[in-house]
């Protein structure tokens, strides 16, 4: 409708009332710690301050410039800011696409930097792999897959779809020949955990799969 609903509206508010406003995660929230990599563990609340840039960014009516959020994206912004040239590639990938539709979030320097490095990790097969975005170490001590994923090569296309660098249009075209070309006959796209082995068939295996496909749908629309 253009409009910001009455649920979606008390959502945001819920949201801010819960932010952080003193410490290391001023700007951010309290997030789950499980020691679960990507989204659960030590820099995690980074992704989750991701996740609400999105949402106020995606919100329709003009909301991020709303006096109701101002106060809280301004805080939000700041603790973005100060931490973004610090975090692993992973964050910073999920950060450039979560400010796609905010000002502010992340400079212009930030975006290309971001995306001459995801650029230079390209597997031959025009992929890229999870494994590569952060130091990961599983807690079972299996080796973390090194193959192409859906997860890893959509966050890639996602930045690269922002950078104006001819130089980086060829790594572009070889991610999005590799997205179109790996979608299996379920309409899904693969990524593996970066916790443990496994059972492809358990429902935190399909959690990674989930995020692969979405952000895969979304790379290829955005394209």
């Amino acid at each position: 409708t253009g409009t910001l609903g009455d649920d979606t509206r008390a959502a945001f508010t819920y949201m801010w009332a819960l932010q952080m406003k003193t410490g290391a995660l001023d700007g951010a929230w309290a997030w789950l710690h499980f020691r679960y990599e990507p989204w659960e563990a030590d820099g995690s609340p980074y992704f989750g301050a991701a996740m609400a840039a999105a949402a106020v960014g995606h919100a329709p009516g003009g909301y991020a410039a709303s006096p109701e959020a101002r106060p809280g994206l301004d805080r939000l912004r700041a603790f973005i800011g100060a931490g973004f040239d610090r975090q692993n590639l992973f964050n910073k990938l999920t950060m450039i696409e979560a400010s796609r539709r905010l000002d502010g979030v992340v400079t212009p320097a930030q975006r290309q930097a971001t995306a001459d490095a995801v650029a230079a990790l390209q597997q031959p097969d025009g992929g890229w792999s999870l494994s590569r975005f952060g130091e990961w170490k599983r807690v079972d001590n299996t080796a973390i897959d090194a193959a192409s994923d859906g997860y890893a090569t959509a966050l890639a296309v996602l930045a690269l779809q922002q950078s104006a660098s001819p130089a980086l249009q060829p790594a572009l075209t070889r991610g999005l020949a590799w997205l179109r070309s790996h979608q299996e006959a379920s309409g899904r796209w693969r990524a593996t955990s970066l916790n443990k082995q496994r059972d492809p068939a358990s429902d935190p295996a399909r959690f990674m799969n989930d995020a692969a496909t979405a952000y895969a749908v979304l790379a290829l629309t955005t394209s």
